[in-house]
């Protein structure tokens, strides 16, 4: 089995400039993850490109074996720096977990 863990993220700022720098670092953050945190199989992280007005400003895909592996992802310490800087900028927050 494979469990796939989607997360969405709008940011809180209303400056565009802001908030594009924002989601990069998001996305910088993430990425660095991999290697770091053994439990995640493949990750792709990126910020929106286009309609801005309507999207959500950043994703995140994330594939583990198993539910154990997201858990022990959630607690790792490096993805707890990610999500202190997250909780920093973001206004809203939508997750999905799936088995593909």
């Amino acid at each position: 089995m494979t469990l796939r863990h989607v997360v969405m993220w709008k940011l809180a700022s209303t400056d565009a400039a802001e908030r594009s720098a924002q989601a990069a670092e998001l996305v910088r953050r993430l990425h660095a993850l991999e290697g770091f945190v053994p439990q995640i199989r493949a990750i792709t992280a990126s910020a929106n490109t286009l309609y801005p007005e309507a999207n959500w400003d950043a994703t995140l895909t994330v594939d583990f074996d198993s539910v154990e592996a997201l858990e022990e992802y959630r607690v790792h310490p490096d993805h707890q720096e990610v999500v202190a800087y997250v909780a920093s900028v973001v206004s809203e927050r939508a997750v999905v977990d799936f088995e593909v």
